[in-house]
């Protein structure tokens, strides 16, 4: 007969126990902001073939709340012309308050970039894709985005000016 310890904890022996725990926990995902205009209604809605000129801007912000709390906004805003009229214009904040704990400062950065966008970019998609929907336009169904590339590429170009260093004085 084997004997169950319910109460066990894995990480009180040796280094896992002055080691903190690392991990994230989703308390809340929710729709910060959002908005819709179609200022060519109904005009727009006669045009002949539905073939628009389609932008598409992304932005992700993170705050600290408290001390393990973090409010990642990932914000994605449409526009979309038909021969230089605007057929309407959609924008998402989806947000999301993350619990994360134990990871040093560049490791926070890097989840609070990648994972916790990645986590609210199904959310975004489909809240802007109702949006559009809604008001009487095709669906729109925002393209898989590598959130990892971009924080590596943010990364970097913030990086290149320090790796410049300062002007060098003329050498007499």
């Amino acid at each position: 007969m084997s004997e169950n310890n319910t109460n066990a904890n894995p990480n009180t022996g040796g280094d896992a126990a002055q080691a903190p725990q690392r991990q994230m926990i989703i308390q809340k995902i929710y729709v910060k902001d959002a908005s819709f205009e179609s200022p060519n209604a109904p005009q727009i809605f006669s045009q002949a073939q539905w073939q628009p000129d389609v932008s598409v801007q992304l932005q992700n912000a993170a705050v600290a709340l408290a001390e393990t709390l973090y409010e990642v906004t990932l914000t994605a805003t449409i526009t979309t012309k038909m021969d230089d009229k605007t057929a309407y214009l959609a924008e998402v904040q989806q947000a999301g308050i993350f619990d994360i704990r134990g990871l040093e400062r560049e490791e926070l950065a890097r989840l609070l970039g990648t994972i916790c966008p990645h986590t609210l970019f199904p959310y975004l998609r489909q809240a802007l894709d109702d949006l559009i929907k809604k008001g009487g336009f095709p669906e729109f169904l925002l393209a898989p985005v590598n959130f990892d590339a971009i924080y590596d590429d943010q990364v970097r170009k913030k990086q290149q000016p320090e790796q410049a260093g300062p002007p060098s004085a003329p050498s007499h």
